[in-house]
């Protein structure tokens, strides 16, 4: 990735409607040129898809969490597939020190909640303990990745 094409992608990550002409101008290259590195950078998997991003109360996903999860290894593989295929799941990392996993959620309440780890989570046989965490605002949420300068 050259110093064009993380101009781009910073472009992008702040406005993935920016038109063709305006993200051409604002790198310095022709309409052309712009195209092509943007179709490059998405066939290449450098950009991996475009969204658009939905306030969670109109969603009815106002509530957001933090679940940390210790797993047996003995079913695990299954219990992180099961997880990452719910839409609740906004993240699943598997995380070092004391636990196994952190799982960003959201959902509509305390007791939207309340049934989805006791519905979903725990009856998961590798899944050993969980610890939520609720998060009262948040200060900052992105889902854009700061691109580094090259070399």
């Amino acid at each position: 990735m050259d110093m064009i094409d993380r101009k781009i992608c910073e472009i992008l990550q702040c406005d993935g409607k920016t038109s063709s002409a305006e993200l051409a101008d604002s790198v310095g290259v022709s309409l052309s040129t712009a195209n092509e590195r943007v179709r490059r950078m998405a066939a290449n998997g450098e950009i991996l898809g475009w969204h658009a991003r939905v306030k969670p109360e109109v969603a009815g996903a106002g509530l957001c969490c933090f679940v940390l999860i210790d797993m047996a290894y003995d079913g695990e593989e299954a219990a992180c597939a099961a997880l990452v295929q719910r839409d609740e799941v906004m993240e699943l990392h598997h995380i070092s020190g004391a636990h196994s996993y952190m799982m960003k959620l959201r959902v509509r309440d305390t007791r939207d909640l309340q049934r989805f780890l006791s519905e979903v989570v725990k009856p998961i046989r590798a899944v050993l303990k969980t610890e939520t965490i609720i998060s009262m605002d948040a200060l900052k949420e992105s889902a854009a990745v700061r691109i580094a300068d090259e070399g």
